[in-house]
C-alpha cells in the first residue's frame, strides 16, 4: 500500500463522504457520557481515495476530525474508463471484499461501506461483492487495500520492462 501513496495534494478537490457514525455511551458515577465515532473518506473522483477516524464529543467535530485524518492518508488508485483494470480481493480483519471490472453502463453494484469508498474514488461501473463481516470500518479498510493493490497496463509494463504489446499480447 505504501508504492501508491500520494504525498501533497491540493485539497480544493477532494469531496468527503461520511460511511458511519457511531454512539458510544461511557457510564460513570455522575451518569451517562456520549461520545461520536465517525469513520470518513475523501476522494477526488479521480483516482485518490483516503479514509479516516475522528473521535469527538459532538458529530460535526468528530466528522471534521475524521476529513483531517483522512487527508493524511491518501492513496492513488488506477481508474481505467470509470472501471478497474482487472479484479481483486482483498482482507482486512473479518472483512473480506471482491471486486470485478464491469462493462460501461452496469453501474456501482456495491452496497454499504463499500459503495462510498467506490463513489468517491472516481469508479462508475464495478461489480462488487462483501464477505464476512460487515463492519464498516473494516469494510472501508479492505476496500481501500483492494484498490491500492490494482495496477494498469502501463505500471506492469514498466515494472517488467517490456512493451505494452507485450503485456497484452504475451
Amino acid at each position: 500500500m505504501a508504492m501508491n501513496k500520494v504525498k501533497n495534494f491540493n485539497d480544493a478537490e477532494l469531496k468527503d463522504r461520511l460511511v458511519a457514525i457511531n454512539r458510544v455511551t461511557k457510564v460513570t458515577k455522575g451518569g451517562r457520557t456520549f461520545t461520536f465515532a465517525a469513520i470518513v473518506v475523501v476522494g477526488d473522483g479521480k483516482g485518490v481515495i483516503g479514509y479516516g477516524l475522528g473521535k469527538a464529543g459532538e458529530v460535526t467535530a468528530a466528522i471534521a476530525k475524521g476529513v483531517e485524518a483522512a487527508k493524511k492518508n491518501l492513496v492513488k488508485v488506477p481508474v481505467l474508463k470509470g472501471t478497474i483494470p482487472h479484479e481483486v480481493e482483498a482482507r482486512f480483519g473479518g472483512a473480506q471484499v471482491f471486486m470485478r471490472p464491469a462493462a460501461a453502463g452496469t453501474g456501482l453494484v456495491a452496497g454499504g461501506a463499500m459503495r462510498a469508498v467506490l463513489d468517491s474514488v472516481g469508479v462508475k461501473d464495478i461489480l462488487a461483492k462483501s464477505k464476512g463481516s460487515s463492519n464498516p470500518h473494516n469494510l472501508v479498510k479492505a476496500t481501500i487495500e483492494g484498490l491500492s493493490q490494482l495496477r494498469d497496463a502501463y505500471t506492469v509494463a514498466g515494472q517488467r520492462g517490456i512493451s505494452m504489446d507485450k503485456v497484452f499480447n504475451g
